[in-house]
């Protein structure tokens, strides 16, 4: 690891209410892409007070593109797609199980299955933990990306993949949706369904979840079986609202977010967001997307030549966004970022320029503030602060 950049402006002044802050400190894992110089999983603690990541790791886990890192609520747990596939130094793409040291929170390896496919990018629990939905993106056309079904036991262990479901592609666009790239699957908050997110079909596909009825074939196509969206769009993250009645998509070729109302498995589409609009194909690359612990606000961040994030207020009733701030996120390609659990700070991993962005927020108006810390780490993808969900 490098050494930890300046701070660009002084802790000891809170503009944003920090000085009176009291003193936390929390731990936060860092999944990455292993083709350069990081060797897998970094756990680093977090003032929260000032707003600083420690410089030196306090363990690194060696993974082969652990791109994508899913906790158990219990955080017992730690799930981690290592997006593998051909041409790299591991062609396979795989799963990693951890448990959790309690009290220290340092992550031992359970084990380790292959996710049957190329390239896997995303993972989520069930809301019972006795399954985990794998997300195959595949970058190539043959064979195409799958949602991968993996039971797990009692002990955190993962099982084989038990289910396969692949999609039709849109083939829009001839560059990137010639054939099915699932980028990432949800459950419904009461868990009785399951989304997944296609780019290469321009759908979200609804799936009944009943492990119970049929433990080899949990799945089970909804009515309807998927939400259209437009042509071209590809779908890339689903959120739901915190009282399970919204949710929000990214669609990333499009550069929007599709707001739906939600009830039963169904999702209506109520309002649709630019992100960059009448702005050229480059800046248009939409990714991650979360919402304030308070509900109130929601966070989009967007890659290409635009590296922005964009700050929504959200109407309680209807889910709706209106914009209140863009923001550069001081990098190149913010693929993923994370609130802290103070909700003081933000963080964004920006996977190109190979660092970590921590930036002050105000919670009251959930504006984005100062930067506070540049940590250099290369080819940063996904951050999860160790709390209780």
């Amino acid at each position: 690891m490098r050494k930890l950049w300046p701070l660009l402006i002084a802790s000891s002044v809170g503009a944003m209410g920090v000085q009176a802050a009291p003193a936390e400190h929390y731990q936060v894992l860092v999944g990455s892409y292993t083709g350069g110089q990081s060797q897998g999983i970094y756990r680093l603690g977090f003032d929260s007070v000032r707003g600083q990541l420690e410089a030196k790791p306090l363990q690194v886990v060696k993974s082969e593109n652990p791109s994508w890192l899913t906790l158990s609520k219990d955080l017992r747990y730690l799930f981690v797609v290592n997006e593998n596939g051909p041409g790299q130094a591991d062609p396979v793409g795989r799963v990693s199980s951890y448990a959790i040291d309690p009290k220290t929170h340092a992550l031992s390896l359970i084990n380790q299955v292959q996710s049957l496919g190329n390239e896997p990018t995303h993972s989520s629990l069930s809301q019972d933990a006795s399954h985990l939905f794998v997300s195959n993106y595949s970058v190539a056309e043959d064979p195409g990306g799958t949602l991968a079904v993996l039971p797990l036991g009692a002990a955190g262990q993962l099982r084989p993949v038990v289910q396969m479901s692949s999609h039709p592609a849109s083939r829009v666009n001839p560059e990137r949706q010639m054939s099915a790239h699932v980028h990432s699957t949800v459950p419904s908050p009461d868990g009785r369904f399951v989304f997944s997110n296609d780019l290469g079909a321009d759908r979200v596909f609804v799936y009944r979840f009943d492990p119970k009825a049929n433990p080899d074939l949990p799945l089970v196509p909804a009515d309807p079986a998927f939400v259209q969206l437009p042509a071209g769009s590809g779908p890339r993250h689903l959120l739901f609202s915190a009282d399970g009645k919204h949710a929000w998509l990214t669609m990333e070729m499009s550069a929007q977010v599709a707001v739906f109302d939600y009830r039963d498995g169904r999702l209506e589409q109520t309002q649709s967001v630019d992100l960059a609009a009448g702005q050229p194909v480059s800046d248009k690359a939409a990714a991650a997307l979360h919402a304030s612990a308070d509900g109130r606000f929601l966070y989009v961040s967007n890659r290409g030549t635009a590296n922005q994030m964009l700050v929504f207020a959200i109407d309680p009733a209807t889910g709706h966004l209106k914009e209140l701030q863009r923001r550069s996120v001081e990098g190149d390609h913010p693929r993923e970022f994370s609130l802290d659990p103070s909700g003081r700070f933000l963080l964004i991993a920006n996977q190109k320029s190979n660092q970590i962005v921590v930036i002050e927020r105000d919670a009251k108006s959930g504006l984005l503030g100062k930067t506070v810390q540049k940590l250099p780490m290369d080819a940063p993808s996904d951050l999860k602060f160790l709390v209780r969900q």
